[in-house]
C-alpha cells in the first residue's frame, strides 16, 4: 500500500465516498472523523510519512464533500419552477420538449428512452365563473373556460440557444372560446417553439432534468414510427408525469432509488405515437457521434437476426455486441443460475481478446511495436462505444488503454496502480458508479484477482502451468465475487465454479470469434458466413444443453440471505488470512529442496544440522544467481525462524482462519434469529394476497402468492420479453432475500389469479414441501399448470376442510375454519367456479396470540362458521389479535356479526394502490371503526410486519417506520 500511493489514495476516496452514501447528518461526521483517524494513526505507526497521511485524509474529506455537493444538486427543480409540489405533479397532463438523451428502446408495445428537457408546460383545466360589469343588475353568471400552460427551462444551455433563435417563448395570453381559433393557437405555437402547448408565464433558465420516457403502442403499425426515433432526435411529447414507485417492502426493489442513481426523478408516460412529435437534429453536434453509434449497433444487431436464429440471435448480440435485450428471458435465466452471465456483458474479457486480436494482426502486418500500440490505444475508445459502455467495459477499457500508454511510453507499469486509476476517473466522471453493481463486481473481481490468484498459486502447483493458471484464475473469481453475488441475487450454485472452468474458455475462444468472424464477413462473404453461422449454433446447442443438465441438479443451488457490510468484510479478510498462511506453509516445505539444489557451495546458507555445515567449509566469491539470492534470504530466514517452528504456526493460522471462515459461512447462511418469537409478514403484492408466516420454531409458511391479473389475451406484438409478474419479480426474490431456504407449507387460500398467480414463480425457484388448498379446481390455464409444476416437484398436495388442525411445532397452530367438509365422504376433487366462497380460512395461535385470515370469504361463508359455532354452543370467538380482512375489504365480507363474533385488535386490509376495484370499501371500513378496530393497509403503508413474542406484538410498516407495539 505505502509503495502504490494511487491505491492508497483511490481506496481513500471510495471510502469517503461511500461514508457519504450510506450516512447523513451528526452519523456522517463520526463516521468521518473515524476514517480521518485511520492514516493518522497509520503516520504514527510510522507506515507512512505524515505529509502522506495528510494527502489521504484530504482524499476522504474531498470524497465525502464531492458525494454531498453531488447529492445537493440531484434533486428535482419541477416543483420549484412549476410552482406546484410533487403530490401535486405526479399525474399531471404536461407538454414537454427536449432532446432524446439514450438509445431508443422497444419492448413489446412500450417504447422506453430518456429526454432531456428543455421545456415543459403544465396543464389544468377548469371552470371559473365570473361576473362583469355589464351583468350585474340582471345577475347573469358568465362561465369561461380558461387553459393554463405554465413553461419555464429545464434543458440545456445548447438546446435553449437553438430554441431562442427559432422563435423563443409562445405564450398565448387569454383563452379562446372558439375551438377552431385554439387549435390554429397551439399549431402556431409548435411551429415556433417545439412546445404543444399554449402557454403562458415567463421562460427560466435551462436546467437539463432528465425525464424516462415510457410511451405505450396503441397499433401495430405504429412500431414503425417508433423505429425512426433516435438519439439526439428533438422531441415534443404530451404525456402523464408520475414520480417513480418506492420499494414498498422491505428489502423490495426501489424503482425510484434506481432511477436516482441516474439522475432522474420522473417518469413521463405517453399513449401511442401520437403524442410523440420528432425531428432530427438542425446540425451537427458532439453527441452525433452517439447517434451515429446508436445506429451502428441497430445495424449491428439487424445484421445478427439475418445471420442467426433464434434463440441464438439473441444470445449472439449479447456476447458479440453487449445487446441483452433481445436474450431469451429463460436462457438468461439458466446462465443466471450458474453464475455465467458475465459472458454476456461486454468485459474485460471481452476487451483482452480484442486487444489482442488487434495487437496480432498488426504486427503481422508489419506494423511496429509502437505504431501497433498507438493504433490499438486509439480503437479501444470504437470498441467500448460499440458495446454499449458499461461500467465493466468502460473499466476494462480504460486500463487497456492506461496500460498501452505505458508500453508504448516505456515506462513502468503497475496492475493495481492501473485499476485504481481507472476507478478514480469513472468515480469523478460520476459518483453514482460506486452504486452499480457491474462497478463492483468489475472492480472487486479485478482487483481479487491481483491480490489472491499469487497466494493461491502455490496450491496448484503439482498441475501443469497451463491447468494451474485456469484452476487458480477461476477458483479465486469465484471467491471474490460470492459475497457480492449472494449480496445481490441472494443464491449461489456449487456447480458455478465447474460450469466456468469449462464453459468460459469454450465460449470465450470458440463461439465469441466465430460470432464476431460470422458478423464481419456477412456482408461480403454470405456463404462462408452462413457456414460459420451453422458452426456456431451447433456449439451454442451444446452449450445451452450443457447449462440446463448442471442446473438440473437443483440441490446444489443454495439459498442466502443477503449479508451485512461488515460480514463481507470479515469474509475477505479471512480469505487472505486463509490462502497467506497456506501459501507461507507450502513454501516453506519447498525451500530445503531449493536450498539442496541452488545453493550448496555456500556454506553460510546451510541449514542448522546438516552435515555439509562445518566449519572452515568456505563459499567461492562467484557472483551469485538472482535465484540463489532468494535461496539465501529464504535461508537466513529460516534460521532466525527454525523450519519446525515456522511450519506449525503457518498451520495453526490456516486452521484458525479456515474454522473462522467456516463459521461465518455457516452464520451466513443461517442468519435469520427470532429468538423464538414468530413473524408474520402481510406483504405488498398490489392487487392481491401474499403473507409469510415464520413460527418460534422457524418453520416457514406461505399464504397466498399474489398474482398480475391480465385481462383478454394480448396480441402477440404487444407482448414484452420479460413482463412484470408479481411472483418472479416481487415475492420470489423477496423470499430469497430474507434467507428463506424452503418453505414448509404454502396455503393457496383459492384459485383466483391474484392469489395463486405468483405462486407459480415460487415452485419454480424454491423448494416447497407441502401445498394446501381448499380441495376445488378452477376450471384456468395457470391453475393447471400451477398443480401440474407441483406435482413435477414432488411437492405433497392436502385439500384442507373445517376442524383440521396443522401444528409446525410446540408453539403453532393452524385450527381451519372452511371450507366445510365435502358432503357423503365424497374425495373426488370438483371445479368449482366461485372460488371466493371455498376460501380457505383459518386461525394461527402462536405464542399465545391469535390470528384471523381468510382470503376472499364472502358472507355467505362468514355466516356458515357463526352458525357452525354457535351449534357447537360458541357464542364468541377468542378475540383475535389481528384480522385480515376478506376480500381487501370488499363489501362483500366483513359483516357486523363477524366482527363482533372475533372482536379483532386490529386488521390488515391488502389492497392495490389506486385500484380498479375501489377497496376497501367505505362501509367495511365503517364496520371496523365502529368495532373499535384500528386498521392498516397495504396500500397506503406497504408491507406490515409483525413480530410476535410471548409479552407483546411489535408491529412496524414498510413506508412508515415508525415502530409502535
Amino acid at each position: 500500500m505505502n509503495r502504490r500511493p494511487l491505491l492508497s489514495f483511490t481506496i481513500c476516496w471510495i471510502a469517503g465516498s461511500a461514508a457519504g452514501c450510506m450516512f447523513s447528518g451528526r452519523s456522517l461526521l463520526f463516521y468521518l472523523a473515524g476514517l480521518l483517524l485511520l492514516p493518522a494513526i497509520w503516520a504514527v505507526s510510522g507506515g507512512i510519512r505524515w505529509r502522506t497521511a495528510a494527502v489521504f485524509g484530504l482524499a476522504i474529506a474531498a470524497a465525502v464533500l464531492y458525494w454531498e455537493w453531488s447529492e445537493a444538486r440531484n434533486v428535482s427543480l419541477l416543483p420549484e419552477q412549476l410552482g406546484r409540489s410533487a403530490t401535486e405533479l405526479n399525474e399531471a397532463n404536461v407538454t414537454a420538449a427536449g432532446v432524446i438523451a439514450s438509445p431508443v428502446e422497444r419492448d413489446g408495445d412500450r417504447v422506453d428512452f430518456t429526454l432531456k428537457l428543455s421545456r415543459i408546460g403544465l396543464e389544468r383545466q377548469g371552470s371559473q365563473e365570473t361576473e362583469t360589469a355589464a351583468n350585474v343588475e340582471t345577475g347573469a353568471k358568465v362561465a369561461t373556460k380558461e387553459k393554463v400552460a405554465v413553461v419555464v427551462a429545464a434543458g440545456a444551455a445548447a438546446d435553449a440557444a437553438a430554441d431562442a433563435e427559432k422563435g423563443g417563448s409562445a405564450a398565448a395570453e387569454g383563452a379562446e372560446t372558439d375551438a377552431e381559433a385554439e387549435a390554429e393557437a397551439e399549431a402556431e405555437a409548435e411551429a415556433e417553439t417545439g412546445v404543444g402547448a399554449d402557454a403562458t408565464g415567463a421562460e427560466e433558465e435551462a436546467k437539463g432534468e432528465l425525464v424516462a420516457v415510457q410511451i405505450k403502442l396503441q397499433e401495430e403499425s405504429e412500431i414503425a414510427v417508433a423505429a425512426l426515433w433516435q438519439r439526439g432526435d428533438r422531441v415534443v411529447i404530451e404525456g402523464e408525469l408520475a414520480q417513480p414507485q418506492i420499494a414498498r417492502n422491505f428489502g423490495g426493489f426501489d424503482y425510484q432509488a434506481y432511477l436516482l442513481a441516474k439522475k432522474t426523478h420522473w417518469l413521463l408516460k405517453g399513449a401511442g405515437t401520437a403524442s410523440v412529435t420528432a425531428k432530427p437534429p438542425a446540425s451537427w453536434q458532439l453527441s452525433g457521434i452517439l447517434r451515429w453509434n446508436d445506429r451502428m449497433r441497430a445495424t449491428l444487431g439487424a445484421e445478427m437476426e439475418r445471420l442467426f436464429e433464434e434463440p441464438h440471435a439473441g444470445y449472439m448480440k449479447g456476447l458479440v455486441i453487449g445487446i441483452q435485450e433481445d436474450l431469451d428471458p429463460e436462457t438468461f435465466k439458466q446462465f443466471s443460475q450458474l453464475g455465467l452471465t458475465h459472458i454476456l456483458a461486454i468485459s474485460g474479457m471481452h476487451v483482452a481478446v480484442y486487444v489482442g486480436v488487434i495487437l496480432f494482426l498488426l504486427r503481422r502486418c508489419r506494423f511496429t511495436r509502437e505504431t501497433a500500440l498507438t493504433v490499438t490505444l486509439l480503437l479501444v475508445p470504437a470498441y467500448v462505444l460499440l458495446s454499449g459502455a458499461g461500467p465493466s467495459v468502460v473499466r476494462a477499457g480504460i486500463m487497456s488503454m492506461i496500460a498501452l500508454l505505458a508500453a508504448r511510453l516505456g515506462i513502468l507499469k503497475d496492475g493495481m496502480n492501473i485499476l485504481a486509476a481507472a476507478a478514480l476517473m469513472m468515480l469523478v466522471w460520476n459518483p453514482y458508479l460506486l452504486l452499480s453493481v457491474s462497478f463492483q463486481l468489475s472492480f472487486l473481481v479485478t482487483a481479487g484477482l491481483m491480490v489472491y490468484t499469487p497466494l493461491a498459486a502455490p496450491l496448484f502447483r503439482r498441475l501443469p502451468s497451463w491447468m494451474a493458471g485456469a484452476l487458480s484464475v477461476t477458483f479465486i473469481a469465484q471467491l471474490v465475487s460470492f459475497p457480492l453475488t449472494i449480496y445481490y441475487f441472494n443464491q449461489f450454485s456449487l456447480l458455478s465454479f465447474a460450469a466456468n472452468l469449462l464453459l468460459v474458455p469454450f465460449i470465450t475462444f470458440l463461439v465469441l470469434p466465430l460470432g464476431t468472424l460470422a458478423l464481419l464477413i456477412g456482408r461480403f462473404w454470405n456463404t462462408a458466413a452462413l457456414l460459420t453461422v451453422q458452426l456456431a449454433e451447433l456449439l451454442n446447442n451444446a452449450t445451452f444443453a450443457a447449462v440446463e443438465w448442471v442446473n438440473g441438479f437443483t440441490a446444489g443451488v443454495l439459498i442466502w440471505a443477503s449479508p451485512s457490510l461488515l460480514w463481507i468484510c470479515l469474509y475477505y479478510g479471512l480469505l487472505y488470512g486463509l490462502l497467506y498462511a497456506l501459501k507461507r506453509r507450502t513454501e516453506i516445505t519447498l525451500v530445503p529442496q531449493y536450498m539442496e539444489d541452488e545453493t550448496r557451495p555456500l556454506a553460510e546458507l546451510e541449514l542448522p544440522g546438516n552435515s555439509r555445515g562445518k566449519a572452515g567449509n568456505t563459499s567461492s566469491n562467484k557472483a551469485v544467481p538472482a535465484a540463489a539470492a532468494n535461496s539465501r534470504r529464504a535461508a537466513l530466514a529460516l534460521q532466525a525462524f527454525p523450519h519446525s517452528d515456522v511450519t506449525r504456526w503457518s498451520s495453526l493460522a490456516a486452521v484458525l482462519c479456515a474454522a473462522s471462515l467456516a463459521l461465518l459461512l455457516y452464520r451466513g447462511y443461517n442468519a435469520e434469529d427470532l429468538n423464538r418469537t414468530g413473524a408474520i409478514s402481510y406483504l405488498d403484492v398490489g392487487q392481491g394476497d401474499s403473507i409469510l408466516i415464520t413460527t418460534p420454531g422457524g418453520a416457514h409458511i406461505l399464504v397466498d402468492g399474489g398474482g398480475t391479473v391480465s385481462f383478454g389475451k394480448k396480441e402477440a406484438w404487444r407482448i414484452r420479453r420479460s413482463p412484470f409478474e408479481v411472483g418472479a419479480k416481487t415475492l420470489l426474490p423477496l423470499l430469497k432475500q430474507r434467507g428463506i431456504h424452503r418453505l414448509d407449507a404454502v396455503i393457496l387460500t383459492h384459485g383466483d389469479q391474484d392469489h395463486a398467480g405468483g405462486l407459480q414463480a415460487v415452485l419454480e425457484g424454491m423448494p416447497v414441501s407441502a401445498l394446501l388448498f381448499n380441495g376445488s379446481l378452477a376450471d384456468t390455464e395457470p391453475y393447471t399448470k400451477l398443480m401440474t409444476t407441483a406435482l413435477a416437484a414432488g411437492v405433497r398436495l392436502y385439500p384442507v376442510q373445517q376442524g383440521m388442525v396443522l401444528t409446525p411445532d410446540e408453539a403453532a397452530q393452524l385450527h381451519f375454519l372452511w371450507p366445510e367438509p365435502p358432503a357423503d365422504g365424497q374425495t373426488l376433487l370438483n371445479e368449482v367456479e366461485d372460488q371466493n366462497h371455498e376460501s380457505v380460512v383459518f386461525r394461527l395461535e402462536m405464542n399465545g396470540r391469535s390470528f384471523l385470515f381468510t382470503g376472499d370469504m364472502d358472507q355467505a361463508a362468514e355466516e356458515a362458521i357463526l352458525q357452525s359455532a354457535q351449534q357447537a354452543g360458541i357464542q364468541s370467538g377468542k378475540p383475535t389479535d389481528i384480522l385480515k380482512v376478506a376480500h381487501h375489504g370488499s363489501k362483500t365480507a366483513t359483516s357486523a356479526d363477524w366482527l363482533s363474533f372475533w372482536n379483532p385488535a386490529a386488521a390488515v386490509i391488502s389492497a392495490g394502490v389506486n385500484n380498479l376495484y375501489g377497496h376497501p370499501n367505505g362501509d367495511v371500513l365503517a364496520r371496523l371503526e365502529d368495532a373499535n378496530t384500528e386498521v392498516y393497509r397495504t396500500d397506503q403503508q406497504g408491507e406490515i410486519q409483525l413480530r410476535v413474542g410471548k409479552e407483546a406484538i411489535i408491529m412496524r410498516h414498510k413506508l412508515n417506520m415508525k415502530d409502535t407495539e
